[in-house]
């Protein structure tokens, strides 16, 4: 894990102040001459030195397929990322709606404010060194990993299958912050955090955690892999919300604000709003990531919801007509074979096909592997580390004599509750607005994407 983080810090380290905890050390030869150098007379003009060129995203990150370079958007360019446990950060994809900002870590502060006996701001000096440390393995993915499997197509960035990674993350917990400022901690209260990342006049990236999961496992944190977060990444530090869609991770966190609901009315928002395009804190939260079928103008508005599960709020749409992207949904990913590869049996005849799954705050139960395009399945072994329920598990499964040909191989995830991955995606006249019929919500945004049938890789099979 260290060698993979260290790494990924190594190539940081030579951009020349990117923020990520790297700084770049200038190497100067003196040359010895007969003849010194002559001082420069008044009336000589001094010609400053060019900025070195920056490395590019691409450089930066040599594992990622690029989506845009600014803003900063890229995914896992091969399955064979998610053979392993964690993801390094030269791996681990990037999702944002800003470009990256640079940032000086002494100088960055993080207000408390609302419902606290006393409104503070926090340097990152007494983030770190003023409460406990914890760490948490967690996989996090993009809400919108699987939307070019959409059809027809749906607006933004066209993930695939690689906005997601499974990295060690390092921070504050930040029930530590709440308790000690004497914020209102009980159920049904909420923690609206906003990311310092917006130019003038554009959103605030914000997101309301409900309290119960803030003060459960909820970091504010500064280390991915056992070293500073990139700052591409989040630097100097981000939410880290275990188990839920990337969405609720904000990143260059500078505000929390306690509050009774989410955020939510005209205290909110701009004048006009949403007419007018400036929605200022409540775009995020009340208007994207949401399940909004084809029939729908926009989501529906709540202060407060029963469940925050997205599963289970899919299920319960009487109650909650739009889901939120909060808790993930099981899910599974092949690693190998890779799409359009290759591959032989070994001596003994058998292939083993290898991937990880997750499923949230959720343990996974099972892994079932298809090499027959879904009509047959066989239950796959987990293998590797056991630890956090946040973190993926990896899974192996021996596909036994396999006859030379191509075959399609797909793999699908059930959780401890009973929740399976379904098929594939609705057409969007279907207006579905949670899992029916094994089928998932085709939706105006392309969240939340888990069904097995577009993630499935097609592989040829030769004779040994």
């Amino acid at each position: 894990m260290l060698s993979g983080s260290l790494a990924g810090v190594g190539v940081l380290a030579g951009c020349g102040g990117t923020g990520d905890g790297g700084t770049a050390t200038e190497t100067t030869t003196e040359t010895e001459t007969s003849t010194p150098t002559p001082e420069p007379t008044a009336t000589e003009t001094e010609t400053p030195e060019p900025e070195p060129e920056q490395p590019s995203l691409a450089e930066r990150y040599p594992g990622l397929r690029i989506l845009s370079p600014e803003p900063e958007n890229a995914e896992a360019a091969e399955r064979a990322t998610y053979g392993d446990y964690i993801t390094p950060r030269e791996e681990h994809f990037i999702r944002n709606h800003y470009p990256t900002p640079t940032i000086e870590e002494s100088e960055w502060t993080v207000s408390l404010t609302g419902l606290v006996d006393s409104e503070v701001e926090l340097s990152m000096e007494e983030i770190k060194h003023s409460f406990s440390t914890d760490s948490i393995a967690h996989t996090m993915q993009c809400s919108g990993n699987g939307r070019s499997y959409f059809e027809p197509q749906v607006g933004g960035n066209q993930w695939t299958f690689g906005a997601v990674g499974n990295t060690v993350w390092t921070g504050t917990p930040v029930s530590e912050i709440l308790e000690y400022y004497g914020a209102e901690t009980g159920d049904g209260y909420f923690l609206s955090v906003m990311g310092g990342e917006n130019p003038e006049g554009e959103d605030v990236f914000t997101r309301s955690i409900p309290m119960e999961k803030v003060m459960d496992d909820v970091l504010l944190a500064y280390n991915m892999n056992g070293a500073p977060v990139s700052s591409d990444h989040g630097f100097p530090v981000r939410l880290l919300v275990p188990g839920w869609f990337g969405c609720n991770n904000i990143k260059w966190v500078n505000r929390m604000h306690v509050m009774e609901t989410m955020v939510i009315g005209d205290e909110w928002e701009e004048p006009g709003a949403p007419e007018s395009g400036q929605r200022t804190y409540t775009h995020w939260q009340q208007y994207s990531y949401r399940i909004v079928p084809e029939e729908d103008a926009r989501a529906e508005q709540y202060e407060d919801i029963p469940v925050y599960d997205t599963r289970e709020q899919m299920e319960r749409t009487s109650e909650i007509r739009n889901a939120y992207m909060y808790n993930q949904l099981e899910k599974s990913l092949i690693a190998y074979p890779g799409q359009d590869q290759t591959v032989m049996p070994s001596p003994s005849g058998t292939i083993e096909v290898i991937g990880v799954a997750w499923a949230g705050d959720n343990a996974v139960e099972t892994v079932e592997v298809s090499t027959d395009g879904g009509d047959t399945w066989g239950e796959a072994e987990f293998f590797g580390p056991t630890g956090d329920v946040t973190g993926w598990r990896q899974f192996r499964y021996v596909w036994e004599n396999p006859e030379p040909g191509e075959y399609t191989v797909a793999s699908r995830a059930t959780d401890e509750r009973g929740y399976s991955q379904p098929a594939g995606v609705s057409a969007p006249d279907e207006q579905l607005r949670g899992i029916e019929n094994d089928m998932f919500p085709w939706n105006q945004g392309g969240y939340a994407n888990n069904a097995y049938e577009p993630h499935a890789i097609t592989c040829t099979v030769e004779a040994r």
